[in-house]
């Protein structure tokens, strides 16, 4: 591919309507921070992003089951080591539950390194009788509600590089230098197993996995694979300034590539066919994902492969259905069934999360974790009855002790929410309720295959 042919196709997106991107004050300013990010190193790699393709295509033949998860809206203060690894650990749990209970390889993709912006329904927000900018994201704005935090900075797109460097950095020392071997199963427990029913549900697997690897060994078998894990990156490509900067073309291949992570998806807000998210992902090389809500035709789910795997690459598409509880089983089989029909391998995930929000009593926005459920166990329904492969789930949670979330094993209640409501944007699970929704996930996919 020429440079400047390349180039110009990259740039197409920006004489097309762009939905939910900041209103930056100066456009000067903008354009020195994407030249300053386009000669930044990579932070993932091209046959990274390939590898993980190949994995997604797994997933597609039903052969392979996606984990996605990671914070609401990562936080540049939340980008420590402790943090990092709590989230990790928690992942790495989920993930060795579902392989284990669920007999079924596990991609494992971090909703981290990048998730450093969000959508808004209103773009901006009032408090007694005062109206600012709405909060975007740590890589637009602050959160604090004050007319000089709510400003939308563009050198915050530099930290968010440079904390999606450090989180990465981490994840890679976690999951390659030891801390991710299967026999550190027990030591992601320890600080969890006496106080919690799932940690001490977990304890119990983790001692089986312990005597079929002392079997194993004792049989001469020590795999590479138990000793390390794949982790992938990814988070929404919402600021299209950022991505763009950090599209490269690889040397191997010739091809573009977006180095900010593996794995990038397009909204619901900004799914718009004729709109710069989706022809800005139409350009790059990595699997990409679409999240479709309640409003989604079999039509537009058509259009959408037209657009973004016309050549249909497995792996390539992968649709993160948002549908809600209430209506996942009205919704997803006509989407499923027509593009079943046409031959396009797509991986079809369920995100159970953004369709079931709603604002408590006390004014927390939170979730109930038996609608997180219900909308998992729709999900499976359909693909059960339609003969479909259920590709995965994607969660928001953390591995810290929160309170955003209603229900689960530790039993939260809406009275609770204010003891330890801490997320810069939407409710996330917690550690014991991840770990509780994992073994149900385990259950529902045993049932299917």
């Amino acid at each position: 591919m020429d440079t400047t042919t390349a180039a110009g196709e990259l740039d197409a997106w920006r004489d097309l309507p762009a939905a939910q991107q900041p209103e930056w004050d100066d456009p000067d300013e903008v354009r020195a921070v994407a030249e300053e990010l386009s000669k930044a190193p990579p932070l993932v790699f091209a046959g990274e992003c390939d590898q993980l393709k190949d994995r997604l295509a797994d997933v597609v033949r039903g052969e392979a089951f996606v984990l996605q998860g990671g914070d609401c809206a990562e936080t540049f203060a939340g980008s420590t080591a402790d943090a990092v690894r709590n989230k990790l650990k928690t992942l790495l749990q989920m993930a060795v539950v579902l392989t284990y209970a669920g007999s079924v390889p596990v991609v494992k993709i971090g909703r981290m390194a990048g998730q450093f912006a969000k959508p808004r329904s209103k773009p901006t927000e009032t408090r007694d009788g005062v109206t600012l900018p709405a909060y975007r994201g740590d890589a637009v704005n602050g959160i604090e509600f004050t007319p000089e935090a709510r400003r939308s900075d563009p050198r915050r797109l530099l930290q968010a590089y440079h904390c999606s460097a450090v989180t990465l950095n981490l994840c890679r020392a976690f999951t390659k230098g030891g801390y991710a071997d299967l026999r550190q199963v027990h030591a992601w427990n320890q600080d969890f197993v006496a106080a919690s029913p799932a940690g001490q549900r977990y304890e119990r697997l983790a001692g089986e996995i312990d005597r079929a690897l002392a079997f194993m060994k004792a049989c001469g078998a020590d795999p590479e694979e138990f000793h390390g894990v794949e982790f992938y990156s990814s988070h929404e490509a919402l600021l299209l300034e950022y991505e763009r900067a950090l599209t490269r073309i690889d040397s191997r291949s010739g091809l573009p590539y977006d180095v900010s992570a593996h794995f990038v998806w397009i909204g619901e807000r900004t799914r718009q066919l004729d709109g710069a998210h989706v022809e800005f992902a139409s350009r790059i090389r990595n699997p990409i994902g679409v999240k479709l809500g309640p409003t989604t035709t079999p039509d537009d789910a058509l259009a959408l492969i037209e657009r973004l795997n016309p050549e249909g690459e497995p792996g390539r598409l992968t649709f993160i259905t948002r549908m809600g509880a209430g209506r996942i089983r009205e919704v997803l089989p006509p989407l499923v069934e027509k593009v079943t029909q046409s031959g396009a391998p797509v991986a079809w995930i369920c995100d159970p999360m953004h369709g079931n929000t709603f604002e408590a009593p006390s004014g927390h926005k939170t979730r109930r974790f038996d609608d997180v459920l219900d909308e998992v166990a729709g999900f499976f329904e359909v693909h059960r009855s339609l003969g479909t492969h259920p590709g995965g789930i994607h969660i928001e949670f953390t591995g810290d002790d929160v309170t955003e979330c209603v229900g689960g094993g530790a039993a939260i209640v809406e009275d609770d929410l204010h003891q330890r409501y801490e997320t810069a944007c939407d409710p996330r699970l917690n550690r014991s309720q991840s770990l509780d929704l994992a073994f149900m996930v385990a259950e529902m996919y045993r049932d299917v295959h």
